[in-house]
Parts: structure tokens; C-alpha cells; sequence
């Protein structure tokens, strides 16, 4: 039979789950005592009525610090949502428009996508040609170069003009 290796424990090991026969000391105020007997630390640790935590355990010799592990674990918790807060996930919003489309209508999808730029949300402009508009793609072309220019300070071109199938697409990203 074949002995199978012990799990591996995810995240910190404390107290008596290190296992290293010397460690780096960092006591609760923040304090370096060097390198020390792991049984020693142990000891200290319990003095204080705190647990001890291996913070770098790929040093040479493993680093330590003597802290309430409960309360560490919090404020780590409490640090990641913070992170996990203030990241913004990119969005794409599409805009279709048709190759005859009026001015007024224009306007309005020219507003959108100005809005989404503004919130930071990348722009797929989708030009749709039904029946035998697809034979002026010509038109299509002007329409997809009058959205460049006039976006041209607030977005940057990330994908060129270019046909799949019956509609024309084009990506654009906030500046």
C-alpha cells in the first residue's frame, strides 16, 4: 500500500502546525528578536496570550509573528472585499444602427454610446444590412467613419470597420 502525502492546509499554519526548528521572531508590537527555537516562540506566544503565525513560510528561516490570528483573519477578509470593491469590470454595450438611419435617431444612439464611454464601458457599434442594402456598403462605410470622427476625443478605435455576414461591426474603448 502506498502511504498518500498529508493535504496541504490553505492559508497560514499557527501555533503548532509550523514545522521548522528555528523561526524569524516578530512579536506583537512589530519588535525583531532574530532567529529563535521554535518552542521558545511558542512559548512567548502563549505568554501573551496570542497565537503565533507563519507569515513568509518560504523564508530561510520561516518568518513569524506573534498576533491575534481571529482578529488577522478579519482585517485580511475585510482587505480583500475592500479590493474586490473598487474593481471595475469593463462592460461592452452594443449600439445597432441601420445603414439609412435618420439624424435625429443618429443622435440619440451618438448619446448613448457617449454615456457608456463616460461610465467606462467599451462601445460595439453593429451595422445591420437587410434585403439589398448590402449592396451599398459604401454607405455603411460613411456611417462607421462619421462615428469615428465625431467619438474620436472621448474613444479610441479598438477594432476596424469589418463585415461579418450581413452586418458591419465596429469596437470602441473610453479614452
Amino acid at each position: 500500500m502506498k502511504s498518500t502525502a498529508a493535504p496541504q492546509k490553505e492559508g497560514l499554519r499557527i501555533n503548532k502546525e509550523i514545522r521548522a526548528r528555528e523561526v524569524r521572531l516578530i512579536d506583537s508590537e512589530g519588535k525583531n528578536h532574530g532567529v529563535v527555537p521554535f518552542p521558545q516562540a511558542l512559548e512567548l506566544a502563549d505568554t501573551a496570550g496570542l497565537d503565533l503565525v507563519e507569515i513568509d513560510p518560504n523564508s530561510e528561516p520561516p518568518v513569524c509573528k506573534i498576533l491575534n490570528y481571529g482578529r488577522f483573519r478579519f482585517l485580511e477578509q475585510k482587505r480583500a472585499a475592500e479590493a474586490r470593491k473598487k474593481q471595475k469590470i469593463v462592460e461592452v454595450k452594443e449600439i445597432k444602427l441601420r445603414p439609412g438611419i435618420d439624424d435625429h435617431d443618429y443622435d440619440t444612439k451618438m448619446k448613448a454610446a457617449r454615456r457608456f464611454f463616460e461610465e467606462g464601458d467599451k462601445v460595439k457599434i453593429t451595422l445591420r444590412f437587410r434585403g439589398r442594402e448590402i449592396a451599398h456598403q459604401d454607405i455603411g462605410y460613411r456611417l462607421m467613419t462619421r462615428v469615428k470622427t465625431e467619438t474620436a476625443t472621448i474613444a479610441k478605435v479598438e477594432l476596424e470597420p469589418s463585415m461579418e455576414g450581413r452586418q458591419m461591426i465596429m469596437v470602441l474603448s473610453p479614452r
